[in-house]
């Protein structure tokens, strides 16, 4: 990976080398953890729960949510989070619709919708590691296992 003066240079690895197709991640998400389940979600404690709960086997994300949102997929309003620095922001894992909403509709996913926010959240993490989310990175990269540390 090359990566610019100035970009970070501690980045969580990719899961797979394997390119997956956006249906086959969407195949392989894990259907029994919905947000239904952890109700308020309105509660960030609520939503921290849900995150780590589906994220278990990447608690990574998790944390990445805890930075990106605090765990907050709603803002006081009840309107779902925007970005505070990103108006295109949205969500528990600030998704950012420019660049991803149009490849997130193609893969039926509604990215104001929790269990789609975390699901597209996935799907970008097993493509990319935590590339998208690197203007956060540090706050969760103290987090990262060395193993999840993608070296320069």
């Amino acid at each position: 990976m090359s990566l610019s003066s100035g970009a970070l240079a501690v980045l969580p690895a990719m899961t797979s080398p394997v390119a997956a197709t956006p249906e086959a991640i969407v195949q392989s998400l894990p259907k029994e953890v919905k947000s239904a389940d952890y109700l308020p979600i309105s509660d960030p404690k609520n939503v921290e729960k849900f995150l780590k709960d589906y994220f278990a086997d990447m608690p990574l994300m998790a944390k990445v949510g805890a930075c990106e949102s605090h765990y907050r997929h709603f803002n006081s309003k009840g309107n779902v989070l925007r970005g505070e620095k990103n108006t295109y922001d949205r969500g528990v894992m600030q998704i950012n619709l420019l660049y991803h909403e149009e490849t997130a509709i193609e893969m039926g996913l509604d990215l104001h919708d929790i269990d789609d926010n975390v699901a597209y959240a996935r799907y970008l993490y097993e493509k990319q590691g935590a590339k998208p989310w690197k203007s956060s990175s540090a706050c969760w990269s103290k987090f990262a296992s060395n193993s999840e540390i993608a070296k320069k």
